[in-house]
């Protein structure tokens, strides 16, 4: 995998065709709904939340941009976890 610098250290790119999706919203809901939405374009590997500022939530999504999503969806490939993706140095 491809690593590059940012502000806040070195990330690891995600695999060729896929793309990280950060999302930041009040409410766990809204940031589910953006999801979702995103879902209807493309498969989705993998979905994390994590606690925000001042009760927000983040939800960090993986889509597959090589692979239309299904007519039900990508909930079932949501469920498992591709190895070495967690959280951002960013984000503990």
């Amino acid at each position: 995998m491809k690593s590059i610098e940012t502000r806040t250290g070195t990330e690891t790119l995600p695999s060729l065709g896929h793309a990280e999706v950060r999302i930041i919203a009040h409410t766990p809901e809204a940031a589910r709904a953006v999801a979702e939405a995103l879902r209807g374009c493309f498969a989705g590997a993998e979905q994390r939340s994590y606690p925000g500022l001042d009760g927000a939530t983040r939800l960090h999504l993986t889509v597959d941009t090589a692979t239309p999503a299904g007519p039900a969806g990508s909930r079932q490939s949501a469920i498992g976890t591709p190895a070495g993706i967690g959280a951002h140095s960013d984000e503990i």
